[in-house]
């Protein structure tokens, strides 16, 4: 049976297991391939920063899930921010895989500024000044974590008070659009191209969705 609990310090290592297995043949699972850096842009800054946003999904034991939110995202570092700190500190413009992402991630901005369409970028807009990820092991796919992370994160912005919350997916993964739709939210302008994402050759999209109490 699923227990959904709030984040330990205890949890952090095990977090940090979890978030390199999670998205296993997930679209998103093929961006710079460098899971450290990655790691310190997208799971170490809200154990730091906002623990009691952040709920794990534990299953027998074991921790198969988690979901890190943000009350405020204007209190937050940025993505472009943590992107910057994690280049400089893992010196990924001398890794090869991830140094090719980043280069094509630039390619990909100057033709979508020369074709006038919209890349992805950071989301602002005080309607939903919440976010948040989610991470469920391939494991724990089918057992509620998901909705049990989810129903935990609404408690927590209903009790705050939030007006409401928005994440940011990537269109191509249309499991999780379904899943997001399913508990409440929808989706919210266009989908706009990721800079430097590649499946399959294909270019990747950003779905921005939101959801409000």
């Amino acid at each position: 049976m699923i227990e959904i609990r709030s984040f330990a310090e205890t949890d952090r290592a095990e977090l940090r297991k979890l978030f390199g297995r999670a998205g296993e043949g997930s679209p998103s699972s093929s961006m710079w391939g460098h899971e450290e850096s990655e790691a310190a842009m997208y799971l170490d800054p809200y154990m730091g920063q906002e623990p009691d946003s952040l709920f794990v999904a534990v299953l027998r034991g074991d921790v198969v899930g988690y979901l890190a939110g943000c009350l405020d995202s204007s209190t937050f570092p940025t993505e472009r921010e943590r992107m910057e700190r994690a280049i400089t500190k893992y010196r990924l413009l001398f890794r090869p895989r991830p140094a090719a992402f980043l280069a094509r991630g630039m390619v990909d901005m100057a033709a979508a500024a020369i074709r006038r369409k919209p890349a992805a970028g950071a989301f602002d807009d005080a309607r939903w000044p919440a976010h948040l990820h989610i991470n469920v092991a391939p494991v724990a796919r089918g057992t509620g974590a998901a909705d049990g992370l989810m129903a935990r994160w609404r408690d927590r912005l209903v009790q705050a008070g939030s007006p409401g919350c928005h994440l940011q997916t990537l269109a191509e993964n249309t499991r999780a659009v379904r899943f997001f739709e399913r508990v409440g939210f929808a989706r919210h302008g266009p989908t706009a191209l990721v800079p430097g994402a590649r499946q399959g050759g294909r270019p990747l999209h950003q779905q921005t969705m939101v959801w409000r109490p």
